[in-house]
């Protein structure tokens, strides 16, 4: 019990708990905060693109999307590394859920219209992190620029 209070205190471990899809929600909405912050604007745009994906995977309401997004907030300030996080995906998720979560990432990298060298290094570590092969990557960065262009209408032609 000391030990894994020292582990704790010191850093080497994160603390335990029992809300295990609540840690699961908390890691990916911590690296999707990340993936905001990477090119040093985390505007309003990519919060609620960070908040639209986050309720339609998880089948979070409003006030659940908030809460766990302050939740993920205070992690991010807190942790200096994204190995808690992506132990915590890794541990938690299907294959299939681990490329969603690439996918919802390329999705805020691409939500304020460009994507940053630091974003995508990011993504291509996580994904790394999180087993998830680089075709595999390729392949969620292309259906997310699909998703996104049908979501987006053109910026060509008569305006209605």
């Amino acid at each position: 019990m000391i030990d894994r209070l020292l582990d704790f205190l010191t850093g080497r471990a994160e603390a335990t708990s029992d809300a295990g899809e609540s840690n699961l929600e908390s890691a990916v909405a911590a690296l999707l905060i990340e993936a905001a912050r990477m090119d040093d604007a985390f505007d309003a745009g990519e919060r609620t693109a960070i908040e639209q994906l986050l309720a339609r995977h998880f089948g979070l309401d409003a006030a659940g999307v908030q809460s766990l997004v302050e939740r993920a907030e205070r992690e991010v300030r807190r942790s200096t590394q994204y190995f808690p996080f992506t132990r915590e995906i890794c541990q938690r998720a299907s294959e299939a859920e681990r490329l969603q979560i690439i996918e919802m990432l390329w999705a805020v990298a691409y939500s304020d219209g460009t994507l940053d060298p630091d974003e995508d290094a990011l993504i291509r570590q996580i994904a790394g992190l999180i087993q998830v092969s680089d075709q595999e990557r390729g392949a969620a960065r292309q259906r997310a620029l699909a998703k996104l262009a049908a979501a987006t209408p053109p910026s060509w032609g008569p305006r209605q």
